[in-house]
């Protein structure tokens, strides 16, 4: 039992030597360069040289033993092994600075890149208000939109890969909240030549009519909820990508669709449809806002967070 106490205080002391030899300095380039994916635009950040931050990507490689960025076009791309240390060493700089005393945020100053993951439709909605939105209040602020919610968004968000989400879906798991933006109501998209349908349409009609929708395997797919529920899933004859397939299909045939009110009077003119009332009076989907709560303490991450709740109140 001493001998196996002896090797791993040896141990013990060997990773304590090995830590005390890292340039933490190091770390902050990193994930200068993870955000920005560009040499000079993660030294401007930084307020550092080019060549000073290419030295430090020089020796960021000799301390992970990898390429760590190659590049690529213009910019530079992330190996396998750097995205793999991004998510927990972000979150491991972002506690150790949420905790230094008289930390703070101004976001006049600040150049920040902040990573959102927006649901499709909502991106048409909200991508262009969002940006101008921090363009009002911080020139240098960046923001970085992803109209696609993958599988693995639960560990993107608690590694903050990604900040924020704007999605339907909720994401009960411990540790995430999800707050309510606004509700879409939903109606029913036809084509404006349809030839069976007036103004109103009766729960009978809805399951006679053929429909399109967005693809059910989708992450974040639109229409699943709905269709399960109301038992419409036999009626669907065309399953697209995203909403804007959907749409464009049910412009140039006798489709059906279910669809945010707001998008269809978007593309009315444009793709010649139309909104019908759903029967049984107003149905709508809530939006929500999402976010790991490991970033609550972040005042960078209160600051998004209070600009995105206000696109609610805008509604």
């Amino acid at each position: 039992m001493t001998g196996y106490n002896s090797v791993t205080t040896r141990r013990k002391e060997s990773c304590e030597v090995q830590l005390r030899s890292v340039d933490l300095n190091l770390l902050t380039v990193f994930d200068a360069v993870m955000q920005m994916q560009n040499i000079t635009r993660a030294a401007q950040a930084l307020g550092m040289s080019q060549p000073a931050v290419s030295n430090a990507v020089a020796r960021l490689k000799t301390m992970f033993d990898d390429e760590l960025f190659v590049r690529y076009g213009r910019g530079i791309q992330p190996t396998a092994r750097a995205k793999q240390l991004f998510g927990p060493l972000r979150q491991a700089l972002q506690i150790v600075h949420n905790e230094l005393p008289g930390v703070g945020f101004e976001p006049d100053n600040s150049a920040r890149v902040f990573n959102l993951s927006i649901c499709s439709p909502l991106d048409i909605r909200l991508a262009a208000q969002i940006v101008g939105e921090i363009k009002k209040h911080s020139p240098n602020i960046e923001v970085v939109i992803k109209t696609q919610i993958h599988g693995n968004i639960e560990k993107q968000l608690k590694y903050q890969e990604i900040e924020f989400v704007i999605s339907y879906i909720q994401l009960d798991q411990p540790d995430f909240h999800n707050s309510p933006l606004f509700n879409d109501e939903l109606v029913l998209a036809v084509s404006k030549t349809h030839p069976r349908i007036g103004k109103r349409i009766n729960q009978q009609q809805l399951q006679e009519e053929r429909h399109a929708i967005v693809a059910l395997d989708n992450v974040d797919s639109f229409s699943k909820p709905y269709y399960e529920s109301n038992e419409l899933l036999r009626s669907v004859s065309y399953q697209g990508t995203d909403l804007n397939s959907v749409l464009n299909i049910v412009s140039q045939t006798y489709l059906v669709a279910i669809a945010p009110k707001w998008m269809v009077e978007h593309y009315s003119e444009q793709l010649n449809i139309r909104a019908i009332p759903l029967p049984n009076g107003r149905i709508s989907r809530p939006c929500y806002l999402i976010w790991h709560g490991s970033t609550n303490r972040d005042k960078g991450h209160q600051w998004m967070k209070s600009l995105l709740s206000n696109l609610g109140e805008q509604e």
